[in-house]
Order: structure tokens, then sequence, then C-alpha cells
């Protein structure tokens, strides 16, 4: 589950159902993963390295035209700009290096 991202309220994250999905089957050391803010399903790849970097591909959607954009649209401009990874507990926080950072909670805790 998303619970933070630059401006955008934990209220509204959980209201457009906003989530990330990293369980996908590894390959060459990349997981694929599928995103949701609300309107369209997106998929990506994720490489975690050592020393908290990641490197996640630029995704693809489909392409749906929702009334409100504006978390999506957000949420494609910067995911794959992410290059650094922190876990701690239950959360995942990604990060840029432009101070940009999402954060999010094991979808079984909360």
């Amino acid at each position: 589950m998303f619970i933070s991202f630059n401006g955008f309220s934990k209220d509204k994250l959980v209201a457009h159902q906003a989530e990330i999905n990293m369980s996908g089957i590894m390959e060459n050391g990349k997981i694929q993963g599928s995103a949701y803010m609300g309107c369209n399903r997106m998929s990506f790849t994720a490489e975690f390295k050592k020393g908290g970097k990641v490197k996640i591909s630029k995704g693809v959607s489909t392409t749906k035209a929702c009334q409100d954009m504006e978390l999506e649209t957000s949420f494609q401009k910067i995911f794959d700009t992410m290059t650094h990874y922190a876990v701690e507990g239950h959360f995942l926080t990604l990060s840029d290096e432009s101070g940009n950072s999402m954060k999010f909670v094991a979808a079984d805790w909360d």
C-alpha cells in the first residue's frame, strides 16, 4: 500500500487504492512489478542492488482516460527516477537524487 508521496495525503493515496506490487517473477536479478494509481495498470522491472541502490525501468501502462489523473501523472513522471531504497520493518522507501521520495507498507500490514 502506498502511504507517502510528494504532496499527496495518505487519504488520497488510500482513496485511489494506490499500490505497487513487486512480487513478480525474478529473472536475471530483476523483479517484474506492477503499479496502480486509481486509473491505469502499469508494469515495470526493478533491480535492487547492494548499498541501497535500485534501478527501475521506464514503465508501460494501459491508456484509459480518467477524471482524476493527477496522482497517476505525478507517479509516472518520477517513479523510474528512483535510485535508492531503504527497508525498515514492513516499510519500503524509494528516493531519488532530487529529494523525491515515496513510501510503501506491506499489504498485510497497517
